[in-house]
């Protein structure tokens, strides 16, 4: 796993991402806090969440095909520095008519964040080639966000709790600034770029392969079902935490202990995925999830609560490690980024209405919309079973007349936090670091 940090560039880029990582996770329970503390609303909170999204619902499909036209360390160290000038905004707001400026610079850094992630998976390989030293490298980052998920989210939360948001915002800027220096630092790696006019087209056919793909269709549908609870989760979990466990730093601790729960996870996933059918994995996995969120937030104290966090992140993990395997076992080639797109797309689609939806039903009582949405949670693991195809065979005879068999893809990061990823986005209680696509390295807004 270490072999990689012998190459001069991998060690800068490998501390560029984590600079990255440690600031978003740093932000995310600090500033769903703030605004929380400011408003006193949970609505207001919810769209926190929503304007993290929506960058990703506009671009998401785009952002690849931009890193492969344009120079992937200059869009990188571009995107770093704007991710100085955006959190800066948080500076600005104090009072309730200040609010909008937090959903400004929220989705502004979604804008950059959504751009940076594909050009550094992409920027990867370009320092360490293709060879053993790509594994290493996938596997020391997957490390690294883990690692970094344990403790920046509750660090954010303290630092919030005890000096103010000032601070917080002060410590995510100086984590960034280094991201880009270390970028900087870098020697550019030329890469052939080719430029085509029909990114549309192209597009259009990668959505053309999911609706003939009958288990990747349904996978699709089941997966956002599950996305959607997962972010509505999300969205209560600070007013959640503050009203029932106590403040925001226990949310940080929360989310340490799911970050725990990935990191148990992760070594056996491999051995449960290979073994079992992607729908009986799937479903067994969304079903305790849904179970897990049940005990957590039905909990009368702090230590049951995280004990249903680690739990939690074992079966979460599991999910998003088979999608990822099915994806790149079962879609060619040639069209796994626009497929990935789709799921991108569909994630951040799913994600945003469950932002929304959270918040929405909060007006029933905090505990009704919670158990709520782990209904929904719960369903989406049947419609993977009743949806899904029951053999692999089932599922891929749909694909294209003559297509050449698919060959699994090269290893990405691990989602860990957050679909699709990624040290730049904040993490997500079960959806994962990175989205199925496996083009982040945490999964983007919501707590898994």
């Amino acid at each position: 796993m270490l072999r990689a940090l012998r190459v001069r560039d991998f060690r800068l880029l490998w501390v560029a991402r984590a600079a990255a990582a440690f600031s978003a996770n740093l932000l995310v329970v600090a500033v769903p806090a703030h605004v929380y503390a400011v408003t006193g609303s949970i609505f207001a909170t919810g769209l926190t969440l929503a304007a993290e999204y929506l960058p990703v619902l506009l671009l998401g499909p785009f952002a690849g095909v931009l890193a492969d036209r344009w120079d992937r360390r200059g869009l990188m160290f571009l995107t770093s520095v704007a991710h100085v000038a955006v959190i800066s905004l948080l500076f600005f707001t104090r009072t309730p008519d200040t609010v909008w400026i937090v959903y400004l610079a929220v989705f502004g850094e979604g804008i950059v964040g959504v751009l940076f992630r594909p050009a550094a998976q992409a920027y990867t390989p370009d320092v360490v080639g293709t060879g053993p030293l790509l594994t290493s490298a996938n596997a020391l980052n997957s490390f690294t966000s883990g690692v970094i998920g344990l403790g920046a989210a509750p660090l954010g939360g303290l630092l919030f709790a005890v000096f103010g948001i000032n601070v917080a915002i002060a410590v995510a800027l100086s984590g960034y600034l280094i991201s880009a220096v270390a970028i900087g630092f870098t020697r550019p790696h030329p890469h052939r770029r080719e430029f085509s006019q029909r990114v549309l087209a192209e597009l259009r056919d990668g959505l053309r392969h999911v609706r003939r793909a009958a288990a990747t269709r349904a996978l699709l549908v089941a997966n956002g079902v599950y996305l959607l609870a997962n972010a509505a989760l999300t969205a209560l979990l600070v007013p959640f935490g503050v009203s029932s466990l106590g403040g925001s730093t226990q949310v940080g601790w929360l989310l340490s202990a799911l970050s725990a729960g990935f990191l148990i996870g992760a070594p056996i996933s491999g051995r449960i995925v290979d073994r079992l059918p992607v729908r009986t994995t799937v479903a067994a996995g969304q079903l305790l999830v849904a179970g897990a969120f049940f005990l957590m937030f039905n909990a009368r104290s702090l230590s049951v609560a995280l004990i249903a966090a680690v739990l939690l992140g074992i079966p979460a993990v599991t999910v998003i490690v088979a999608l990822q395997t099915w994806l790149q076992r079962t879609t060619p080639a040639a069209l796994l980024g626009r497929v990935s797109a789709v799921f991108i797309t569909a994630e951040a689609a799913a994600s945003m209405v469950g932002a929304l939806a959270g918040p929405a039903l909060s007006v029933f009582g905090l505990p009704v919309a919670l158990n709520a949405a782990c209904a929904v949670a719960a369903g989406a693991a049947v419609l993977t079973f009743c949806l899904v195809p029951g053999s692999l065979v089932d599922g891929i005879d749909h694909l294209p007349v003559g297509g050449a068999p698919p060959q699994p893809a090269r290893g990405g990061d691990a989602q860990i936090m957050g679909v699709g990823g990624g040290e730049e986005t904040r993490p997500r209680l079960a959806a994962g670091g990175e989205p199925v696509s496996g083009t982040r390295d945490e999964p983007h807004g919501s707590i898994v």
